[in-house]
């Protein structure tokens, strides 16, 4: 059983509908055994926003980033940018030689540094609670580079 690191955005009403559904198919995958999503774990010890509570969540989820065995990151964000926190999840997952499931539902272009770096990419929620994190079926990138 797989323990995953879900990456994305969850500042907006959408980007917060999107990560729900897809906490929703991780939790209905049978091959996950637990997945770590840093929208629930934003609590800290000082005041939000601040200096503390930002070096608390840093360092919280770095951790997380570095015990899971995969990363699971939604590229969805505004139009071709990717939420900054999440690029920056990538690159360290990239570095930890971790595999990264990339999902995103907008079909428009992807920068080659994402494309190059995932292990399957995913354009559905079904294919989120479908997908095999024990086997780790490959599944390229098909679109627009950027």
């Amino acid at each position: 059983m797989s323990q995953i690191y879900l990456a994305g955005p969850f500042f907006s009403e959408d980007q917060v509908e999107r990560i729900q559904r897809i906490e929703q198919a991780l939790e209905n995958n049978t091959t996950i055994s637990t997945f770590y999503s840093p929208r629930h774990h934003q609590e800290s010890n000082y005041e939000m926003f601040s200096a503390g509570w930002a070096q608390e969540v840093y360092q919280r989820d770095m951790t997380e980033v570095t015990d899971a065995q995969i990363v699971v990151a939604i590229l969805d964000f505004e139009y071709q940018t990717i939420d900054p926190g999440t690029a920056y999840e990538l690159g360290v997952a990239t570095m930890l030689n971790k595999p990264i499931i990339i999902f995103q539902e907008e079909t428009v272009s992807v920068n080659l540094m994402v494309t190059e770096s995932l292990h399957a990419y995913l354009k559905t929620v079904e294919e989120i609670q479908q997908y095999d994190f024990e086997k780790m079926p490959k599944q390229a990138y098909i679109g627009e580079y950027l």
